[in-house]
């Protein structure tokens, strides 16, 4: 039996990607045409974002819930969740959860275990790099980490912010991001995590300066195997 995926959204680009990779890069193992049943379930960004602004990551995870809640009731039966920074709530929420969960920081670090990274630079929202998710996760698998200096904070947050959870890319960004992503390097980080969901849609693998560990489609690709077992 192939198991049915509940994706719990928050910011819809980042979801989006997530759904298309499960679809397309399952019939790889499956057939043509053919990828595992997916329930996907959002509230308003804008329902996130009040909790965030205020540190009420209560407020977080009880919309997780009810995401879940929602998918699992659907015939969901594990849940994932495309958005790295509301993973802050994940232990408020988890204990609660009807059905079990893949956490996106532990499947990029499973993915850097085996690819034999040992120090890894963090890109994503000014919540979550200054966040324990990361961290936290990584610390099972004697992984550290690293994040950008504060100004460099502010410009990835506010790139994520105003352009890619509204379906803009950018050139003048994505060189941005390379040059924060050069300074990580230089910091003996040897490879960076794309850690806002949105972000592998404007840094290009092919010309940044560090190798890159997309937590979207690792997380869809985990999603996949564990539909499969």
């Amino acid at each position: 039996m192939v198991k049915h995926i509940g994706i719990v959204c928050c910011s819809a680009e980042g979801a989006a990607l997530c759904y298309k990779t499960i679809c397309i890069e399952a019939q790889e193992k499956l057939f043509k045409y053919r990828h595992p049943e997916i329930t996907m379930h959002t509230p308003p960004l804008a329902d996130y974002m009040q909790h965030i602004w205020n540190g009420n990551w209560e407020g977080v995870a009880e919309l997780m819930l009810n995401s879940v809640n929602i998918v699992a009731n659907a015939g969901a039966h594990f849940a994932i969740c495309p958005d790295n920074t509301i993973h802050q709530a994940y232990p408020i929420m988890i204990s609660k959860s009807p059905i079990p969960w893949l956490h996106i920081a532990e499947v990029v670090g499973e993915e850097a275990k085996q690819k034999k990274y040992k120090h890894l630079g963090i890109l994503g929202t000014k919540y979550l790099m200054n966040s324990p998710v990361y961290p936290d996760a990584l610390r099972k698998f004697r992984i550290t980490c690293e994040i950008p200096e504060v100004s460099d904070q502010e410009k990835v947050d506010r790139i994520i912010f105003e352009e890619l959870v509204n379906g803009v890319f950018s050139e003048e960004s994505r060189k941005e991001f390379n040059k924060i992503i050069q300074k990580l390097a230089k910091n003996n980080c040897d490879a960076v995590v794309l850690g806002c969901t949105e972000i592998p849609l404007l840094v290009e693998p092919n010309d940044c300066p560090l190798p890159t560990l997309d937590s979207t489609r690792l997380l869809a690709r985990a999603a996949i195997r564990k539909a499969l077992e």
